[in-house]
């Protein structure tokens, strides 16, 4: 088991080798690893972490799949994927907290979708639904703007840590024999056939291919020979609002769905922040991840409407992911035999819930169409993130971890409560972070209200001397 960041790669042949090291290419390697007798694995990432592109920048909804389009792949491996990643946090240390959503109709119209939003529901095999009157609607949520007509409840909906979801898989792949190549960006393909990758590190070989490269998934997709889909990113602008707004909103707070997606919501998070978001805008550049005057003006507009209080609360920070929208309304997994290899694209939101049933997918693909010989699966180790969950103890607040360990009482990020001990974790792990912002989404440091202003330069010193 390696991870690799600079230098030359092995010269061997993979049995699979994935592209990209999201949420879906991690989710993949880890299946593939309880596999590990027999196969020889590893992922190929263009960045320096793993998570990295719209892995890292999303709403962290655990989705029920209540509003997928009946009867698609994308509906059934919701479904399956919230079952299994639902697990999976419990076992693995992955904050969630089921506070569930509120689908909220303003207008005559609106309103009139709701019991259509509810047969969806039904169609999707959850059944949990209801709809409720604007009484019970506003005793739920006092601080609602004014004018809500009704709401459609979904209990099951979740929120999770997005970025320890996608560390987890990953570290367990790794600790059980995967090879992960950072900054290894895949630029030509030398032989369509025989999988040979000429990357920005050297020559990658492959029996078989997984093609988990979310934005750019189409253009590998056409260097492979196919032209089925095309990736129009979309971007998603949010506003984060201090710790302080917490008390505001006691559900995800959703409009009534659009063609272009879920809209604007209002959601709590797992860090104890609350989000306003997301925009919805096509582009042609697959890296526009800044933020503009005109989306955040739009989204204060929106969540004024919503949930009034909340524009006057303390802004902590704002970010913009990509989505890999394409032209169809599914994701676009399909196998191509001829070439032992699957490709994995369009995948949008949902794909943090999904990740898994994904991965159990694209594993039955390789092995049914592709004929790779899987052997036996085996139960891996389990592995135990570092909770990031505000709603869960943090290791300052546990008085035998600091007896037994005073590093973990001696705090460095002052809002978010993050202990030298957690950044000392964090830098000597299976997969450590490549940079400051790495080592945020697996500690919070630099997170906060301040955004390092206090923490800054001793986080730095931290990561400096940790790498050294």
């Amino acid at each position: 088991m390696t991870v690799t960041s600079i230098g030359a790669l092995p010269d061997v042949t993979y049995d699979v080798v994935i592209v990209g090291a999201g949420v879906v290419g991690c989710a993949v390697a880890r299946e593939l690893a309880r596999h590990r007798r027999r196969l020889r694995v590893a992922v190929v990432e263009a960045r320096d972490d793993v998570g990295q592109g719209t892995s890292k920048a999303n709403t962290a909804i655990l989705h029920t799949g209540f509003d997928a389009v009946p009867g698609s792949l994308e509906a059934r491996l919701v479904r399956d994927g919230a079952r299994r990643l639902t697990a999976y946090a419990a076992e693995s240390g992955i904050p969630v907290e089921p506070v569930g959503a509120l689908l909220v109709a303003w207008d005559e119209e609106q309103l009139a979708a709701l019991p259509e939003m509810a047969a969806k529901a039904e169609k999707n095999e959850y059944r949990e639904a209801r709809l409720l009157g604007p009484d019970e609607l506003r005793t739920r949520e006092p601080h609602l703007g004014p004018g809500a007509l009704g709401a459609l409840h979904v209990p099951g909906e979740s929120i999770i840590c997005p970025w320890t979801t996608t560390l987890a898989y990953a570290t367990q792949a790794v600790r059980h024999g995967v090879d992960l190549h950072l900054n290894c960006r895949v630029e030509t393909v030398g032989s369509v056939q025989d999988h040979v990758l000429h990357t920005s590190r050297g020559t990658v070989r492959a029996r078989h291919l997984v093609n988990a490269a979310g934005l750019h998934a189409d253009t590998l997709d056409r260097l492979l020979g196919h032209d089925t889909f095309t990736v129009t990113p979309r971007r998603g602008q949010l506003i984060v609002f201090d710790k302080f707004a917490r008390e505001l909103v006691n559900h995800i707070l959703l409009p009534v769905p659009t063609a272009l997606g879920k809209g604007v919501l209002v959601a709590p998070t797992v860090y104890g922040n609350v989000l306003l978001g997301p925009t919805a805008e096509e582009l042609d550049d697959k890296s526009a991840t800044e933020s503009t005057e005109e989306g955040l003006a739009l989204l204060r507009v929106k969540g004024r409407r919503i949930l009034p209080a909340l524009l006057d609360e303390e802004v902590t920070a704002v970010y913009a992911g990509l989505r890999a929208a394409t032209e169809h309304d599914d994701y676009q997994i399909r196998a191509h035999p001829e070439q032992s290899y699957v490709t994995v694209g369009g995948i949008r939101s949902t794909g943090l819930t999904a990740s898994m049933a994904i991965a159990a997918h694209v594993t039955g693909l390789l092995a049914a169409e592709c004929a790779l010989d899987l052997g036996e699966a085996e139960d891996l180790a389990p592995v135990r993130m570092p909770n990031l969950g505000e709603a869960f103890p943090r290791p300052y607040q546990q008085p035998e971890l600091i007896a037994a360990d005073p590093e973990y009482g001696s705090l460095v990020c002052h809002c978010e409560r993050v202990s030298r001990g957690e950044i000392r974790d964090a830098l000597a792990s299976t997969i450590p972070p490549g940079g400051l912002d790495g080592l945020r989404r697996r500690t919070r440091a630099r997170s906060g209200r301040c955004q390092g202003f206090y923490c800054g330069a001793t986080v730095r010193e931290l990561f400096e001397a940790g790498r050294a």
